[in-house]
């Protein structure tokens, strides 16, 4: 989930910008500093959006910058336990499929897609059930709840978050409004 929360950093400025304004340098450091980084209880910076405050600044001895309390908002990533999302495939692999959910992939695992056998189809970079013949692959949109999450501080990339389609309303997309279609038609056919 997108979240945009105010927070608080100590912001220090080398003397080589001094000169320049204050607000636009402040905000370029933040963006180097924070957006891309992921923090376990707030989530992952994803973009500096406002500098709200700069508190008066403060001399270190013996460091020739300047130190200053601000207060900023930023865009953060946080994903939720149970949290419903949509995302796309990017990758299968014979064990499941890598989900985009936002800057972070999520792992659908061959047993979380459905209650049917699935098989993978190497050439065509496919998941197949056996039953229904329904196919997942690269670029196919989806919605799944999130049932594991392991966040990384120092490689954000290295983050685990688990999926699961095996839940009514969940699914790739097609696969959702084929069931809807479905229940329209039996709703029709007994007058409903």
């Amino acid at each position: 989930m997108y979240i945009k929360i105010r927070a608080v950093d100590v912001v220090r400025v080398p003397p080589r910008r001094l000169g320049d304004d204050l607000q636009l340098t402040v905000k370029e450091i933040l963006q180097e500093k924070l957006e891309g980084r992921m923090d376990k209880k707030i989530g992952m910076f994803i973009a500096i959006q406002d500098v709200v405050d700069i508190k008066e600044g403060r001399l270190m001895i013996g460091d020739a910058g300047v130190y200053y309390e601000t207060v900023f908002d930023v865009l953060v990533f946080r994903p939720k336990m149970q949290e419903i999302v949509e995302g796309e495939v990017v990758e299968i692999v014979e064990f499941g499929a890598f989900v985009e959910i936002g800057p972070l992939d999520g792992l659908l695992h061959i047993s979380q897609i459905t209650d049917e056998y699935i098989s993978y189809d190497e050439k065509g970079a496919k998941l197949v059930t056996k039953d229904t013949n329904r196919t997942l692959g690269e670029g196919d949109k989806l919605r799944a709840r999130i049932v594991a999450i392991s966040l990384n501080e120092r490689d954000p990339g290295d983050s685990k978050i688990g999926l699961t389609m095996r839940q009514p309303g969940l699914g790739k997309i097609e696969w959702i409004e084929e069931e809807r279609e479905k229940e329209r038609k039996k709703g029709e056919g007994e007058g409903v």
